[in-house]
């Protein structure tokens, strides 16, 4: 996976900002079926936000780097409970991300 330079990421956190969230993780935290939907979601969407609920700021910053794990995705953004991440489809990217 490459790294993203910080225009890249200045570019999806600007397009970032018109979605809703499509993802919500609640207080269960990251089941199995919260992980495929995940999974699901992101073979459709190159750009997601995610809404979480967690508990307390090391829970949430831990389901954080989980979902980022996991889903083998770029985090663009944190704000308050909500996260943007980025994962580019293997064929035929939608996103075009400026070169530098």
């Amino acid at each position: 996976m490459t790294k993203l330079t910080n225009n890249q990421k200045k570019f999806l956190r600007s397009m970032g900002h018109a979605l809703k969230p499509v993802v919500m993780i609640g207080q269960q935290g990251l089941s199995e079926s919260v992980l495929a939907e995940l999974e699901t979601t992101m073979n459709k969407h190159e750009l997601l936000k995610i809404k979480i609920r967690a508990g307390g700021k090391d829970e949430k910053q831990q389901m954080i780097n989980q979902i980022v794990d996991v889903s083998k995705s770029h985090l663009i953004q944190v704000i308050g409970n909500i996260m943007v991440i980025y994962r580019a489809f293997d064929e035929e990217p939608q996103i075009i991300l400026p070169r530098k």
